[in-house]
């Protein structure tokens, strides 16, 4: 291995990196477009400028998934890494939510690469003349990003449990061998045995 190639715990703590990169930014842009929906809104809660705030919507979704798209490369590794992670880990120290979150986390990643495909497909059906900038290009890339916002909500939301087991595992001792094989044939819990996550709004 030369000098300057990274071992895959390196990588692996970099691309977790760009994962909290991702929170701390889609957390800052949901509470900037909350705080400018409130300003613009009637007391009812009732958009003051239909047009503004469509406009404002549209910004919000396209920011968080400009933001994510750094992450979505390798979101799949981050996840395959976590479930390796909790098997290392001693029972007691596994949050139960956890995996809940990682399947939201699972789902929202295999919605958003439909959307994408579905996008790219879309994109190369346009006519020439549809670049970035006119109406054809800039309306159906808008309709992917308002589809995906939810699922990208949901990596907002739920993402922060990869930092978590990543630090349960670096501060804690591994289970024995022993347990190590049992636990890659213990049954997951059913969500409805789970507490319900913290969401973001």
């Amino acid at each position: 291995m030369s000098p300057l190639a990274r071992t895959p715990d390196a990588i692996h703590r970099e691309r977790l990196h760009q994962l909290a990169v991702f929170l701390r930014e889609s957390e800052q842009i949901l509470a900037d477009f909350d705080a400018w929906r409130e300003e613009h809104s009637d007391l009812d809660g009732w958009p003051l400028d239909d047009a503004g705030h469509s406009r404002r919507a549209v910004k919000r979704d396209a920011d968080t998934w400009r933001s994510f798209n750094r992450v979505r490369s390798f979101a799949k590794e981050l996840l395959a890494t976590a479930e390796v992670q909790m098997q290392q880990l001693n029972p007691a120290h596994i949050q139960s939510r956890w995996i809940w979150q990682l399947g939201v986390l699972d789902d929202a990643l295999k919605q958003l690469d439909v959307l994408q495909q579905e996008w790219l497909e879309a994109r190369d059906a346009l006519p020439p003349s549809a670049r970035p900038g006119s109406f054809a290009y800039d309306d159906t890339l808008a309709e992917r990003n308002e589809e995906a916002w939810s699922y990208l909500d949901d990596w907002a939301s739920h993402g922060t449990a990869l930092l978590e087991i990543q630090a349960a595992v670096q501060d804690l001792p591994p289970r024995s061998p022993a347990l190590t094989s049992t636990a890659t044939h213990a049954r997951p819990a059913t969500p409805a045995a789970l507490p319900s996550s913290a969401v973001r709004r």
